[in-house]
């Protein structure tokens, strides 16, 4: 696929999360996604993505519409063209305390909060951004001054180069994390399927059982009568 060389963002539209859309284009933007979040097994990854003003990826898109080779080979031309990218991760015992949304959200925000260079501005793919709260508690650990504001991108992860590449870094980095956590948890195929509840991952959770990797609060790691009550269906109803 022939590169592209991409020209300085236009204007961007207002700004959601209750805050006051300004007016000015802000100065450096970060593109933030997520991956693993409807996995039976494993963490949810978040990365935060700063590309220049102008930057030549070709073929960059969602990492859903890329093969592994096509993600590989563009994870380090990303990282050596970013201005700033950070990643962020919630293991599966967080993920059953809180649930998959919270969780995401708060890999989301520390990915945002690894930033070297703080961005004015956070575009999330999806429709939710993060708890203001919890982003300013996070921020104020890393960074002096304001947390960035914040803008959900419904398909963000096609249309906007950051997020884009976000997906991309967060994708090539989980499976990598995966692949190797399936030689410390043999026999359930984490390598092939990176978590996912595939019929081969499904058929050996009912040969071998859960290992500490799963998210025993998802439907399908545990028969239903075993399921922690505690954290019932709310906890892996909506995304899963």
């Amino acid at each position: 696929m022939a590169g592209r060389l991409h020209a300085p963002r236009p204007h961007l539209p207002g700004f959601s999360g209750g805050l006051a859309a300004p007016r000015e284009e802000p100065s450096l933007v970060a593109g933030i996604d997520e991956a693993g979040r409807g996995c039976l097994a494993g963490p949810v990854v978040a990365c935060a993505v700063i590309l220049p003003p102008r930057f030549d990826l070709p073929g960059l898109t969602d990492s859903k519409l890329l093969g592994a080779r096509q993600r590989e080979k563009l994870a380090p031309a990303i990282r050596a063209c970013a201005v700033a990218w950070g990643l962020g991760v919630v293991w599966s015992r967080r993920i059953e305390r809180v649930n998959i949304l919270e969780a995401t959200l708060e890999a989301m925000a520390r990915a945002a909060c690894t930033l070297r260079t703080p961005p004015a501005l956070l575009l999330i793919d999806g429709n939710r951004t993060i708890p203001e709260d919890l982003l300013l508690t996070m921020w104020r650990k890393a960074h002096h001054g304001a947390a960035p504001r914040q803008r959900a991108l419904v398909g963000g992860d096609r249309s906007e180069p950051a997020i884009s590449a976000a997906s991309v870094l967060a994708k090539t980095f989980r499976d990598r994390l995966m692949a190797a956590l399936g030689r410390r948890w043999p026999g359930y195929g984490l390598e092939r399927h990176m978590g996912y509840g595939t019929r081969e991952h499904l058929e050996a959770l009912r040969r071998l059982g859960p290992c500490p990797l799963h998210r025993r609060t998802f439907r399908g790691v545990l028969p239903a009568d075993e399921r922690p009550a505690a954290l019932g269906a709310a906890a892996w109803g909506a995304l899963c």
